[in-house]
């Protein structure tokens, strides 16, 4: 399918996808914080500057858009046909500066969480991505990735 936009179009869109503070971090942090848990937002002097970081539980969350970060078999991640080529390498660069930033903090001790976007998009599956992002940060578990619910 082709693009329906104009370049100029498209440019202006992409331009306004935030990097800090989206929509779904704010509802995340929210429920986190109704439910007792404190937190650091974007703390660059760790790894990849967690979205997320509870310091008392030694954990880093990070929030994924199913787009940039590639969510392998997500509707949400499908690459545009025009300049194909440019997003496959733009996904890719980000696909390894994720995995080696996640090991960095694991190798420093520290436990992640990746939320993927579409596990945040209904109010039944934030529920039960929460349920399991609560349940994780509560554990001794090392590493935690919550998809969509199925």
């Amino acid at each position: 399918m082709a693009d329906t936009l104009f370049p100029e179009q498209r440019s202006r869109l992409m331009a306004k996808v935030r990097g800090k503070d989206t929509v779904i971090e704010k509802k995340v942090r929210s429920h986190l914080h109704k439910s007792g848990y404190r937190f650091r937002k974007h703390v660059s002097r760790l790894p990849g500057s967690p979205d997320i970081v509870l310091p008392k539980h030694k954990a880093a969350i990070f929030i994924h858009g199913c787009f940039w970060h590639g969510h392998s078999g997500c509707r949400k991640s499908r690459l545009p046909t025009t300049r194909h080529d440019f997003w496959e390498e733009k996904r890719r660069a980000n696909l390894e500066r994720d995995k080696r930033k996640v090991t960095e903090l694991l190798n420093d001790g520290w436990r992640v969480a990746i939320v993927w976007q579409c596990a945040l998009e209904k109010l039944d599956y934030f529920r039960s991505a929460m349920n399991m992002l609560e349940d994780w940060i509560n554990s001794d578990d090392k590493k935690c990735e919550i998809p969509k619910s199925t």
